[in-house]
Order: C-alpha cells, then structure tokens, then sequence
C-alpha cells in the first residue's frame, strides 16, 4: 500500500482533526490530505513518472513532510535527504538514488546551488518560499497544477522509500524499502506499545530518520504529530506539558542532555505513554534514571535495513511485577518481536545456542528489499538466506536480545575478546560521565589495546586514572581501558551516532 494509506486512514477518524502542528499552528488531517494531492498533481505536471525518485531536503517543517505523501500518490520513490550532511555527502546520495526532483528549504540555498551543477539528473527544484533564478517557488509550482486532474498512482515495484545509509564507513548505500516493511514496521509498533486514545506524538529528532517513519502508525490512530523545527530541550520539555504528548521519540545522546537540564524536574510529564530511545546503546545508569525522573520508556531496535522493530522492549517490560526497576534486562535490546525472527550465527552460518556469542541476523517481511544499484552489497548482507546486521549480540534464556558490540568495534587484546559497549556501559555508571566511546588502538603488548574517549558531565572533573580503577572493579582488569582521553565533546553524524572512526583517527595521529 501506499505511504499515503496512513494519512488517509488518519483523515477517514476524523478529516477536522489536528494532524501536523508546529509553534500553536495547526493543520487538520483534512487540509493535510488537499495539499498532499496538489503536490502530487504538480510533481506530474513537472514530468515525475511513477518510480521516479524525489528528494526532500529540509529541516523539521510539516509543509516538507505533507510532501511525502504526495510523492507516494504520484507513485514515485521518498528520497529524505538528511541537511546535516556534508554537501558532498548529500550529492553522492541524489546521484546515487537517481533523484529526477528536490523540494527544499531556503536555509538550504547555497547547498543546492553548488551541488545542483553536478546532478544533470535533477531536472526538478522547488524551493519552499518563493522561486529565485534556480528554482521554482512552492505556491507558484502548486498553482499551476492545481486545476489539473487527480493523480493517485500505485507504488512501482512495492518501494516507497530510498534512504542513505551514511558513508561513514564508507561510500553510501541506498535502503529500498517497500510498502510491505514500512506496513510491518507499523503494525509492530501498533501491537508493541501503549496507545491508549489519540496519540500525541512530539518530533524533535529529523524527520528525515527514525522520527519520521514513527509519524505513520500514529498517523493510522488519527494522532496529532507535534513538529520541532530544532533542537531544543528546554522547549522539548514545554511541549510534552502543554500539548499533553503520548509518545516520543529520542536517542541517548539527547535523553543524557534531558537528565541534565534543570527544568526536568518541575516539568508536568504524567501525559507520557511511550518514551522510545534508541539507534544506539543507552547506559543502564541513565536509563534507570530516566525510568524514575521521565517514566515510561521505550526501547526498540533496528537499522535502516530492517526498520526501527528488531526487537522491543516496552514501558512495562522494564519493570518486575512489583513495579520495581527491572535491573538486569535494562542491557538488552527487549525482545525479537513477533513478526521478525532472530537468529545468532557464527562466521559459516549455523545457528548459536543461546548464551553464546554471534552475529545478529533477521529474517521477514521488515528486511528490505536490497541495496539500490548495488547487488554484490545485497549478495554480501542476505548471506545464508538471512539479512545479516553487522551487530555481535546473544539471545539469553528469557529470549532477551542483547547487543554487545557491531562487528568491527570489537577489541582484541592479550587474546581476548573485548567488547566496545560492555566497557561503555561500565564507564557510565560513574556519576561524572555523560557520554563515553570505547575503541581499540595498536599496542605492542597487547595487540590492540582498550581505550575510551570520555565526556564529562558539565562541571564535573575527575582523573583518568580514577575512572580506569572504577572500571576494574566492574568488568576487570582485562576489559578495562588502558588509557582514557577525556574530550569536550564526541564527533557525532547526523543523527547523533558517535563516529568511532574519527576517534580512532584522531587517536592513531596524536
């Protein structure tokens, strides 16, 4: 089905309903639905056939997102191109994917100006604001499209979405996902969590990733999505007051800068349903802090290849029946859920028992289809008939799913196998850190040796050698950094994920 089912099943609940707001305007579900088919009528009076790609590059903004789904009706492909790239990132990516069109804020003016040239593809600019030498103004662009006839076309091939991988490890891949992973996607989300009445759903993560696929189950429930333009905590923490938000969405990295900020407190927050974290790993000693100071978090896991519903773990799965804090699960990524199966293999294929460590790889209707113009990738990643994650984790005899490290972040040193996030989560049970990343550095001794790159609370001091002994105590003497390098801050990509290979770059040069 199209991506344009879960706007329309939003509008068939309630068409007055509020659907997209940002700063107390809002658009009803009903006005959502007009404009989404007048762009689809201009992205066919532009020349965009079913299949083709279209680009938006934009930041938060419900006009650009209302885009997504008249892209689907025109029956031509998502491409969500994330602004905080680099320039030549998002060139590679519109080059890559094909893109024929691209709709874009003005903020992003000078970036389209130099990458345009590049692209002959690209025989379609929209600027949303009105047209300049470059591209065609939005009104105006609508305007003349809008007494031509209705244009309601099936998706071609079943793929709705192509969306980058990121090339920090690399040159980008394009995901293809279809109707069939991102209708999964939802239903999983749907039997997963708490929805209880109207979904409010507050957007402060780029709509551009996992913030913006979580809109379409709640979209499905007729909720209301709340838009954050930018970053900004103190303003976060106002809205899930004022707007009564159900549900949220937030990686760990900002979840840190939440517990930090003096207003959580005093910040009415009983209207939360579902706090969901994730895209990387959290500390077990901020979560437990967050389920007593925020409430109802969480988990899910995923990657762009299999969206978001790996596995999960809810609000009440976090706590015993006592209500107490489920201390020992807080590690895991929750369960495999029932519509993905979970299968830890070794390096030729064969299942693991559980207990025993492996890579993670999944099977079902939530992997996507391949990568785009890319076979040997697709080849490499469906190895042994399974989608293959690049993440080392176990399954425990509960059926708890734990991630222990991806793949290459794993440390080999004196002969032992170290893993990267064991030793960050022991790192951040100290009250000093905020954030730490763990990476192994050549060492004539040790092969490779442990060392972490640690962010300090604001304020807060301590000596390296402090925090080694405070990592001993809990993981040991071999799995304990060697040497710890304390930085203001960690180089992060787009979508707040730490880039190890720019630490361990850094480090390897000093």
């Amino acid at each position: 089905m199209s991506l344009s089912f879960y706007l329309d099943k939003g509008a068939s609940l309630d068409p007055g309903a509020p659907c997209l707001t940002i700063d107390g305007t809002s658009r009803t579900y009903g006005e959502v639905v007009a404009l989404s088919r007048t762009v689809a009528r201009a992205l066919r009076r532009s020349g965009v056939a079913p299949g083709d790609k279209v680009g938006i590059l934009s930041a938060n903004d419900p006009t650009a997102f209302t885009c997504v789904f008249g892209i689907a009706r025109a029956g031509a492909v998502w491409c969500p191109i994330n602004p905080r790239n680099a320039a030549a990132e998002n060139a590679e990516l519109l080059d890559l994917f094909e893109c024929s069109a691209l709709l874009y804020q003005p903020a992003f003016d000078e970036l389209v100006a130099e990458i345009a040239p590049g692209l002959p593809k690209l025989t379609t600019l929209v600027r949303f604001g009105p047209g300049d030498g470059l591209a065609a103004g939005f009104d105006d662009w609508l305007d003349a499209a809008r007494a031509d006839p209705p244009v309601e076309a099936p998706p071609p091939d079943d793929v709705v979405a192509l969306v980058g991988t990121g090339g920090t490890t690399g040159r980008p891949k394009g995901v293809m996902l279809t109707d069939r992973n991102l209708e999964v996607m939802s239903a999983i989300t749907l039997m997963s969590y708490p929805f209880e009445g109207r979904p409010v759903y507050l957007a402060l993560a780029p709509l551009t990733h996992a913030a913006g696929v979580l809109c379409f189950p709640v979209m499905a429930r007729g909720g209301e999505i709340v838009i954050m333009p930018k970053p900004d905590v103190g303003r976060f923490l106002e809205l899930i007051e004022q707007h009564r938000v159900t549900h949220t969405f937030l990686p760990p990295t900002v979840i840190y800068m939440l517990l930090g900020h003096p207003a959580l407190d005093s910040t009415d927050l009983s209207s939360l349903q579902c706090f969901w974290y994730g895209a990387a790993p959290m500390s077990t000693a901020r979560l437990a802090e967050a389920l007593e100071r925020i409430g109802p978090m969480a988990q899910l896991f995923g990657q762009s290849e299999a969206p978001m519903m790996i596995s999960t773990m809810s609000p009440a799965e976090h706590r015993l029946p006592d209500g107490s804090i489920a201390t020992s699960r807080l590690a895991s990524a929750g369960k495999p859920t029932p519509l993905v199966t979970v299968a830890i293999l070794d390096p030729e294929g064969n299942p693991l028992p559980r207990g025993e460590r492996g890579e993670i790889c999944v099977r079902g209707s939530l992997v996507m289809a391949g990568y785009y113009r890319n076979p040997e990738a697709t080849l490499e990643a469906s190895r042994f008939g399974w989608h293959h994650t690049g993440d080392i984790g176990y399954l425990d005899e509960e059926g708890y799913l734990y991630i222990v490290d991806r793949a290459k972040d794993m440390v080999i040193t004196g002969g032992f196998n170290v893993y990267s996030a064991e030793v960050e989560q022991a790192l951040m049970a100290h009250e000093a850190v905020r954030d730490c990343a763990v990476v192994g550095l050549p060492d004539e001794k040790w092969g490779e040796r442990v060392t972490a790159v640690v962010q300090l609370q604001p304020g807060a001091e301590i000596d390296p050698a402090e925090l080694i002994a405070f990592a001993k105590e809990r993981i040991g003497s071999v799995k304990a950094p060697k040497q710890i390098e304390i930085w203001p801050d960690l180089p992060r990509s787009t979508v707040g994920k730490v880039l190890k290979t720019e630490i361990r770059g850094a480090l390897t040069r000093a």
